[in-house]
């Protein structure tokens, strides 16, 4: 992907979520888009990626997103869990990409909330 694509990519996503995922695919069904996100192998904050092993990936979520030229959107977030070779925990980083009590992110119910009170 070139300079300009993903700039014009991080406008429509959540503020630095190309950081840490990468899209897999993205889909229209109907009236809404729907864009396949999977969780980089970079590890949490506090570990080294040599003590981890990656073990897969957390049930797929979906959250609503800002509508993108009037199509609902759908991120379809697939995060990944890793084991701690030393300790055999299994952890995940803690992500604040939901807004409490909704399945919208952060970002767009704060948006709402000022709009609707």
């Amino acid at each position: 992907m070139n300079q300009a694509e993903q700039a014009l990519i991080s406008f429509l996503l959540p503020e630095g979520i190309l950081d840490y995922f990468e899209i897999l695919k993205v889909e229209k069904e109907s009236k809404e888009l729907q864009i396949y996100l999977e969780e980089k192998n970079i590890a949490p904050s506090g570990y080294q990626i040599t003590e981890l092993e990656s073990k897969g990936f957390l049930p797929e979520v979906a959250i609503q997103d800002f509508p993108i030229r009037g199509q609902k959107v759908a991120l379809r977030i697939r995060r990944r869990r890793w084991t701690v070779k030393k300790t055999g925990n299994i952890i995940s980083r803690d992500w604040d990409l939901v807004r409490k009590g909704a399945r919208m992110t952060t970002e767009f119910g704060l948006f709402l909330k000022g709009i609707f009170g």
